[in-house]
């Protein structure tokens, strides 16, 4: 029998590629619709087929690059962090894993977040008041969380989901620009109103599709994977209070329209920075990326 957390890891691998393919055909179709409209429609399939393949790429290959950017992350190193540093290198090798690169953001507000594409290639961000506000026990047990979403792939699944989601406003910007700027009467009589009408039907499919995949983007970064991180992070650190005092103290710090209080990363934090102390209001826990801080912190304490 499979180990559990093998399972985990081949599942979110599997959700990774599967994710990849809607998106695929959602480009797909897109492409088709746009090559009717010019006239082409082989042209609008190879064009979504060159935009996908790029996107592709930077999802993969950069997409930790690209969230540290949304986050306002930027990297540092041991002679500018060495406290961070000194406890991100140790548990590392505690755990026999590469050490990922520390990126810090500079708010008070305590969160932490891990982004990459495998345990190899993956970045830890904190901000400056999760440092400021945690005793050392309390940082260890953030740091071993977020390495488990790396070594369980949870980040790949986040990283590039996050990536992809983006591209679905991009499309439906230039959609909207062709109609507006390129498509209004184009060939004129019957030819026209059937270009015009194709476009409509595109920004109807992008609309219909753009909150699908935003919900993908947090039903696919399930709420599951954060107990499965806690727990980890608690075996391995053999102090399951450290992290529940973390949480509590992280959770109640939460401020609203906070400099980390974004739609397309909550998911990847260990708190939602959206909903904050908020957390344990029964209809915002309900659209929420994460479960409640408070029966994160009840089963850590019953371990």
């Amino acid at each position: 029998m499979m180990d559990p957390i093998y399972s985990r890891i081949a599942a979110n691998k599997r959700r990774t590629f599967i994710l990849f393919f809607l998106y695929a055909v959602l480009f797909g179709a897109i492409g088709y619709l746009v090559g009717i409209y010019i006239g082409d429609p082989l042209f609008g399939m190879i064009l979504a087929a060159i935009v996908f393949a790029v996107l592709f790429m930077i999802s993969y290959f950069s997409g930790q690059n690209v969230v540290t950017k949304m986050a306002g992350a930027r990297e540092v190193k041991k002679q500018e962090e060495p406290y961070l540093y000194n406890t991100v290198e140790a548990l590392s090798i505690a755990a026999g894993k590469p050490m990922p690169k520390i990126y810090i953001i500079e708010t008070e507000v305590p969160n932490a977040f891990a982004a990459g594409r495998n345990p190899d290639n993956s970045i830890i961000a904190v901000t400056r008041g999760l440092m400021n506000r945690l005793d050392r026990q309390e940082l260890e047990a953030v740091i071993a969380h977020e390495m488990a979403h790396i070594n369980n792939y949870d980040v790949l699944l986040a990283t590039v989901a996050i990536v992809l989601a983006g591209t679905i406003v991009f499309v439906s910007v230039i959609a909207r620009r062709m109609m507006l700027f390129g498509g209004m009467g184009r060939g004129g009589g019957r030819r026209g109103g059937q270009g015009q009408l194709i476009m409509i039907l595109i920004l109807l499919v992008v609309a219909i599709l753009a909150p699908i995949f935003a919900q993908l983007l947090k039903f696919a970064i399930s709420r599951q994977r954060e107990y499965l991180a806690d727990a980890t992070a608690a075996n391995f650190t053999g102090y399951p209070e450290g992290l529940a005092s973390a949480l509590e103290k992280i959770t109640n710090q939460q401020v609203k329209n906070s400099p980390i209080e974004n739609r397309a990363l909550e998911g990847l934090y260990i708190v939602n920075p959206s909903l904050g102390a908020r957390s344990a209001n029964r209809q915002s826990v309900l659209f929420s990326t994460h479960p409640p801080a408070e029966e994160r912190i009840k089963r850590l304490r019953a371990m």
